[in-house]
């Protein structure tokens, strides 16, 4: 019989022994102000039968060939200590041939599933990622009948705190704009296994808003299709932001939506999840000042639109003392549960999000909080109104009378607040733990799902252990917030664990585990690689906004003249400012790329990864992660060539122009070949998922379009004006590099040369009006890019390392 690790089942037992003993630390001030709301989902919940049947459809689906190997059985919290928990022990007939092997039980279905993921991650030596990460590596499980044996007592591991929360309110467009219920399904089994059990649920919500606005306040359809935005932006005009951009929404997008979100909600309502319903925020369609013209109805400002345009810009928001707030959050709320039929009476609410209130008064802000809550109450008595913290990082607006009358305008544990960037620039250690309320430790790593290899491990290994455990705590969860998904899976796989540890991890160990667990084996060389990464990219103490902006993907639409030259340095600077402000920068400036590692250290983990690679031939993990690495490096090192560029023209080396540019132009060719050796860096998917939802060519048209600009423009544009947007949300996927970041990267090379061949300044302008041109062009493009990979990473890796960095004197720094 196979056996695990000595190292992780050393691990393991000590965890466990740690967490069973732990029961006294497990709780917060903060858990009890919620435990009300806890009484009553678990009162709520779905019976045992049909949360172990949903678990084991999970199974399944996960590894079908042992799903004969487990049982699974739900418990009530008394025999978990009086926590939520998940128990792992040998079944009875463990010796028994054809019987079942394991038992695994949890006071719900996705305790179940953690704790089978705990089992397949610590004895088995597995790993379960996205697929677009590399996906699951289960090959070293044991064969049928051969699993391996625990201690005789078991394990018993507790949820430190009740709540692991997943989701942005902006995740729904960056990463699931275009999703069906195959993929949906994956995903929350996906969320299952890492324990995640209060999910955002925002899909469909237009559905539920049209209802209630036509049926209810008369608004028209043609009103209404001003108001919403298209498939790719529903996330920013939910948020007040916009209106109307890359809509109108088709009837049919409304419908099947909705079909969509009814089966997502019962899939976590059979799982035991809790999922978060939306609320109104005070976000209505102009119409409405017609219809109710004595309403408080303010316009707010422009967000990002170039000039303004009202087509896009500047909507309505209700104020939320007018009593017709409350009536409208009520519809709202009534109608998501006449159609859904039950709810697990959490809703998240973002008023001020980037919405300053128009006066500072303390008393004001209190009543405004207030019937924001009222709205939601008025709909369902047991409401909890969940709200991001992110405001009170970033708006000067937001000092301590302001934050706490915001706070306090909501009876004590019927607000609950997502402290949103924890990882970085916590607030619960600087508002006495946001005034006493109960409060969600999130990890947000991740903007506009940009790929870029980053993360601050040690902070996620160690900061909701001290949130948790430090003095008067109202810590209720742990969660992840991040903008987009399926990048960097071992920045996430340590995050969901917190979930369950009750101590800070051991990063260095648990990273020598996570390597060998993610390819099926120990290989010393990768093992090297992954301690030099562990130490440089995820390792990032700077505390700045981590946004890419490296110049492939993020091309300086600037002055040759007024960049700066910076070679051979840490980028720190960038900060945490309101995505308005960290936006909105003078065009004619040169803002480096974010670095703050040694790239001479991660060219040599590149060295060791290339070198262990024969050893794990055929591994997709492996694969995507050589691909990501090697894409990391030769990112950096287009940023330097980009510089050189630039020093020659500013030398007027009319040569050194020409031979510069086109080895970056020849890297980005190289960058897009090595890209399309994994599903994980390819543009096809993205847009055959966006026209597979269409119902006709027309609607293939808007979609794709949506999903183009998304990634491109963003926003409008004038013919010299190009997006303040542009580039947020940038990717790195083969056929956007060779289709559009190169050819754009070719217009500025070649107005460069022409600077110099005529003796005149770099017309900035002209070459403005000609990349908005090419971009606008792409947008529109019906060009069909592969959706499955093609050519082998490591020898791709291998050749473009020795093309760009075999020699130490080129990249150095």
């Amino acid at each position: 019989m196979d056996s695990p690790p000595l190292a992780a089942v050393s691990l393991v037992l000590l965890a466990s022994f740690l967490l069973f003993f732990s029961f006294a630390q497990s709780s917060t001030i903060g858990v009890g102000y919620i435990s009300k709301i806890l009484e009553i989902q678990d009162r709520e919940r779905a019976l045992p039968s049909v949360q172990v049947a949903a678990a084991r459809g999970v199974l399944q689906r996960l590894l079908p060939s042992h799903s004969s190997s487990f049982e699974f059985r739900i418990v009530s919290k008394e025999q978990c200590g009086g926590e939520s928990c998940f128990i792992i022990k040998n079944h009875p007939s463990f010796s028994r041939r054809g019987a079942p092997q394991i038992l695994i039980s949890g006071v719900t279905g996705v305790e179940v599933l953690a704790g089978l993921h705990w089992y397949l991650k610590y004895w088995c030596g597995s790993h379960i990622s996205w697929d677009k990460t590399g996906g699951v590596q289960l090959n070293s499980i044991p064969k049928l009948g051969s699993l391996p044996r625990l201690q005789d007592d078991g394990i018993l591991v507790q949820r430190p705190v009740p709540w692991n929360y997943y989701q942005n309110a902006v995740t729904s467009s960056y990463s699931f704009a275009w999703w069906d219920w195959k993929r949906w399904e994956k995903e929350i089994d996906w969320m299952a296994l890492q324990g995640i059990n209060l999910p955002l649920a925002f899909t469909g919500q237009e559905a539920i808003w049209q209802k209630v606005f036509q049926q209810k306040f008369n608004i028209s359809k043609e009103d209404l299709d001003d108001f919403f935005g298209g498939p790719a932006f529903l996330a920013w005009s939910r948020m007040a932001n916009l209106h109307r951009w890359g809509g109108p929404l088709p009837q049919s997008w409304f419908d099947q939506q909705l079909v969509l979100q009814k089966k997502i909600l019962a899939r976590m309502y059979e799982l035991g999840m809790t999922p978060v319903l939306p609320a109104f925020s005070g976000n209505v369609p102009a119409a409405l000042r017609n219809i109710f013209p004595s309403a408080k109805i303010t316009r707010l400002g422009n967000w990002f639109s170039v000039r303004s345009d009202v087509r896009w810009c500047c909507t309505y928001l209700l104020d939320a003392t007018d009593p017709l707030f409350i009536e409208i959050g009520r519809a709202f709320i009534e109608q998501q549960l006449t159609e859904y039929g039950s709810t697990s009476h959490i809703y998240n609410c973002d008023t001020f999000d980037e919405n300053t209130p128009p006066v500072d008064d303390p008393e004001y802000i209190s009543s405004l909080g207030g019937s924001i809550f009222e709205g939601m109450q008025s709909g369902d008595s047991n409401a909890v109104w969940l709200m991001q913290g992110w405001l009170f990082s970033y708006d000067p607006f937001w000092r301590p009378p302001q934050t706490k009358a915001l706070l306090h305008s909501v009876p004590i544990g019927r607000l609950v607040v997502l402290d949103l960037f924890a990882e970085v620039k916590p607030i619960w250690n600087t508002s006495e733990q946001f005034y006493g309320v109960p409060y969600i430790w999130c990890m947000l790593h991740n903007f506009a799902g940009n790929l870029e290899m980053y993360g601050y491990l040690d902070s996620v290994a160690s900061g909701p252990v001290e949130a948790r455990t430090s003095e008067n705590s109202t810590m209720v969860g742990v969660g992840m917030s991040m903008e987009g998904i399926e990048q960097n899976p071992v920045v996430y796989d340590l995050m969901s664990e917190m979930a369950f540890q009750q101590n800070k991890v051991d990063v260095k160990e648990w990273i020598d585990l996570y390597s060998a667990r993610r390819y099926g084996r120990s290989v010393p060389t990768i093992q090297n690689a992954w301690n030099i990464l562990y130490h440089t990219v995820y390792n990032c103490t700077d505390g700045a906004y981590d946004k890419n902006r490296d110049v492939i993907v993020a091309f300086p639409d600037v002055n040759p003249n007024l960049v700066s030259m910076l070679q051979g340095r840490h980028h720190t600077n960038v900060k945490l400012v309101s995505r308005r402000a960290a936006l909105i920068k003078n065009t004619d400036s040169y803002e480096h790329p974010h670095l703050w590692y040694s790239t001479t250290e991660v060219v040599r983990a590149l060295e060791l990864f290339i070198a262990g690679g024969d050893e794990l031939s055929g591994s997709s993990t492996y694969s995507y992660d050589l691909v990501d690495l090697t894409r990391q490096v030769l990112a950096k090192y287009a940023n330097e060539l980009f510089l050189k560029v630039i020093e020659a023209y500013r030398l007027k080396d009319s040569h050194g122009v020409a031979h510069q540019s086109q080895m970056f132009l020849d890297l980005v060719e190289d960058i897009d070949t090595l890209l399309a050796c994994h599903e994980g860096f390819l543009l096809g998917p993205w847009l055959e998922s966006a026209k597979q939802l269409a119902q006709d060519e027309e609607q293939q048209i808007q979609f794709e379009w949506n999903a183009r600009t998304q990634i491109t423009m963003w926003y409008d544009n004038t013919e010299v004006e190009a997006s303040l947007l542009r580039d947020y949300g940038n990717k790195y996927w083969s056929g956007l590099l060779k289709d559009y970041y190169g050819p754009r990267a070719a217009i500025y090379f070649n107005f460069l040369t022409q600077s110099l061949e005529n003796g005149h300044g770099f017309q900035l302008k002209a070459w403005r009006r000609e990349w908005i041109k090419l971009t606008n062009k792409w947008q529109k493009s019906r060009k069909i890019f592969p959706v499955e990979s093609n050519g082998n990473a490591l020898n791709i890796s291998r050749w473009l390392y020795h093309k760009y960095l075999g020699n130490q004197d080129t990249y150095d720094h």
